[in-house]
């Protein structure tokens, strides 16, 4: 049974990833339009029919422009918490709303199962009405989602550590915002605890919390104003190998592009259908 990821969108104008087995399938975030969204899993061989739920991680619209019209066309349940379920409700730019049968209320840090997946929400600063990542367990890998995080948190280190595999936002470059466009109450916010996390700080949150089960790391959410694909990643490259980690040597590295597909990736096989023992730090 082959594991597969797959962005659909990655960035300010839409956010949309797809992780799935042979058998079944999770959307995580839909902030991409549903046209876009038919067109590019036809195009990749995706089956809608293997969708077993979508997960959220935040109310803002390019994380759930087309979550209730997906949900309401194919019955597909969405998950997330109580918070984030209400503030979806009321962005007028989510224009469908989920229905009332599709509306699955998730707890933090209580794990629940989606098909072969085993899901644990977890806290990540941001300015929303909630926002959450997400710890997939299936088989022996852990595939931990992390996007639109203000600050390297206590839960930002833990998950890293706990992964197999890692979508980690690298949204600026802090010269870029610094001497950007941006208007200052814009820069502000996104520089604070609740905005976004730069390249230097998606680096040494990497490098301080590496180890040798990490396998993939993705950075996701880039700014089209204030970063760029090869900046984010030669960062991350060059304060990782200050550490003595070497990516593509240790791990493999990716950057995830803000308005077209990245992948698919193939993960591997997933032999071990037992979830793995509640891990320590």
């Amino acid at each position: 049974m082959q594991l597969t990821f797959f962005s659909l969108g990655s960035g300010s104008c839409g956010n949309c990833y797809y992780l799935a087995t042979d058998t079944d399938a999770i959307i995580i975030d839909c902030g991409i339009s549903i046209r876009r969204f038919k067109k590019n899993m036809l195009e990749y061989g995706m089956k809608i029919g293997k969708v077993k739920g979508m997960l959220i991680t935040h109310d803002h619209a390019d994380h759930i422009k087309a979550t209730g019209k997906l949900s309401k066309e194919y019955g597909i349940p969405v998950y997330t918490t109580s918070l984030i379920h209400e503030g979806m409700d009321r962005n007028w730019q989510n224009s469908v709303k989920i229905p009332v049968e599709n509306r699955h209320h998730i707890d933090k840090e209580e794990p629940f199962e989606i098909g072969k997946f085993r899901i644990t929400a977890f806290s990540l600063p941001h300015d929303a009405s909630e926002n959450v990542g997400y710890f997939i367990e299936v088989g022996d890998y852990r595939f931990t989602v992390m996007t639109d995080v203000g600050d390297v948190t206590e839960n930002v280190k833990l998950y890293i550590l706990k992964s197999t595999h890692l979508i980690l936002e690298a949204n600026y470059d802090e010269e870029m915002l610094r001497q950007g466009r941006y208007p200052e109450m814009l820069k502000e916010r996104i520089v604070s605890g609740h905005g976004h996390l730069s390249n230097k700080k998606a680096a040494s949150a990497l490098a301080e919390n590496f180890h040798t089960d990490l396998k993939n790391v993705w950075l996701c959410h880039l700014s089209e104003e204030n970063n760029h694909p090869e900046l984010a990643r030669k960062t991350v490259e060059t304060i990782l190998r200050s550490y003595g980690i070497i990516a593509g040597v240790d791990f493999t590295l990716d950057v995830l592009r803000r308005k077209i597909p990245t992948g698919p990736f193939q993960l591997g096989e997933v032999t071990n259908h037992q979830y793995s023992l509640p891990f320590e730090a």
